[in-house]
């Protein structure tokens, strides 16, 4: 069995707007999943698993009419493009990027609330989706928002109150605490609000007091302070896109679709076995449902496997890596070993039922630069898909292990 793994995250103060920052260190372990049951009409998903990181900023849409009526179809648009980015942006490839900023673009276009910085639907907690990072953004806004392991919001509350104020949040989790870092706010137009950063502290779920974060505001002058404009904030008040002093892009929202949701308990380990019980639960209907194997690169971004002590096994099995299903019936592993180096398997496939598939891979070979070095690996697997979209799939595949793909562009 595969030791847990301490991840060691420097953090810095969050940055939904410009600000100073000192930066601290935590250590964080990724804990492990089972699987006892994959046979029952709920999946039960509790034995060790493996997971990958992956942005928490995705999503799709839905069968739940309740859900896919907050947001419309230019908002699902920007939405879907969000899926399979990590960090928040950090990672996006320039097809990403421009997918993403295309729908940005639409939806500032689009007639969103007027005078969002006088609207009821601007108020309340917002979690950042995404964010750009122009040469101008902070240092702070550069290397922590795009840790997906910890989640970031934004408070804002600026009517109603004597003391309107927007606040930055970092959970870390449920059981470290957060990191709140607020500013004093006022309106100075129907979309623009000014800041300054006063104040901010710790609050750990280990000690009874709040710790200060040692940044000295009042001395930091025009540092502290900066402005965010709303450009579209969308009737619904689920989302919204606001653009800030330095240039930079956020995406926020306040309500998450059911794949959102899932995608985002993957890229913080916890609880990810209940959160595919629910998602599937609300999302497939196994009596009525026959799902493709829909051809792509699918990326694996988590599994409810036990690692064997060889990685050629675990490869083989498609354990590790994507998948790239080819049409004709051709499917292909693939996993990098070391740069310039991977591991590639081929094979075919057949559908023998409904959303079943009896995979045969015989074409194992490791491979480096333009020379293959064969490997005599045959496999036979039934892969059964219990939901897929466009850009998700879950399966369970190999030793009845439950498989989360998600397919790159």
């Amino acid at each position: 069995m595969v030791a847990l793994r301490f991840y060691t995250v420097e953090m810095s103060l969050p940055c939904l707007c410009p600000c100073p920052s000192s930066p601290i260190s935590l250590s964080l372990c990724s804990p492990r999943y089972n699987l006892l049951n994959t046979t029952s009409k709920r999946l039960d998903l509790s034995r060790n698993c493996r997971t990958l990181r992956i942005s928490c900023s995705s999503s799709s849409t839905v069968t739940d009419q309740t859900q896919q009526s907050s947001f419309n179809d230019a908002e699902l648009k920007l939405i879907d493009a969000l899926i399979g980015i990590q960090g928040r942006g950090k990672s996006a490839s320039p097809g990403q990027l421009n997918d993403v900023e295309s729908a940005v673009k639409v939806l500032e276009g689009l007639e969103g609330i007027q005078n969002p910085t006088d609207s009821d639907l601007i108020e309340g907690r917002w979690r950042l989706m995404f964010t750009t990072r122009p040469g101008t953004a902070s240092p702070i806004q550069r290397t922590f928002t795009g840790v997906d392991v910890f989640t970031v919001f934004q408070d804002v509350y600026l009517k109603k109150t004597n003391d309107p104020r927007v606040s930055n949040i970092v959970k870390f989790s449920d059981f470290i605490g957060e990191l709140k870092v607020e500013a004093a706010a006022s309106i100075k137009d129907g979309k623009r609000v000014l800041f300054r950063f006063d104040r901010a502290a710790f609050s750990l779920k280990f000690l009874p007091f709040k710790v200060p974060y040692p940044v000295p505001f009042r001395l930091l002058g025009d540092e502290a302070k900066g402005w965010l404009d709303t450009t579209y904030l969308s009737p619904s008040g689920n989302l919204r896109i606001s653009r800030g002093n330095k240039g930079t892009t956020f995406v926020l929202q306040k309500e998450t679709v059911p794949r959102q949701k899932l995608l985002a308990t993957i890229s913080q380990d916890k609880g990810v076995a209940e959160a595919i019980d629910e998602f599937l639960a609300t999302n497939s209907n196994p009596a009525e449902d026959d799902y493709e194997l829909l051809e792509g690169s699918w990326q694996m971004i988590w599994s409810s496997q036990m690692f064997t002590d060889s990685w050629i096994e675990n490869a083989a099995n498609g354990l590790m890596g994507r998948q790239i299903i080819e049409k004709d019936g051709r499917i292909k592993f693939e996993v990098n070993i070391i740069p310039a180096f991977r591991f590639s398997m081929k094979g075919k496939f057949i559908k023998s039922e409904n959303s079943t598939y009896d995979l045969k891979m015989d074409d194992a070979a490791i491979i480096g630069g333009a020379f293959g070095y064969p490997v005599d690996i045959t496999n036979n697997i039934e892969l059964k898909i219990l939901y897929t979209d466009e850009k998700l799939r879950i399966s369970r595949g190999f030793d009845n292990i439950i498989f989360v793909h998600i397919r790159e562009i």
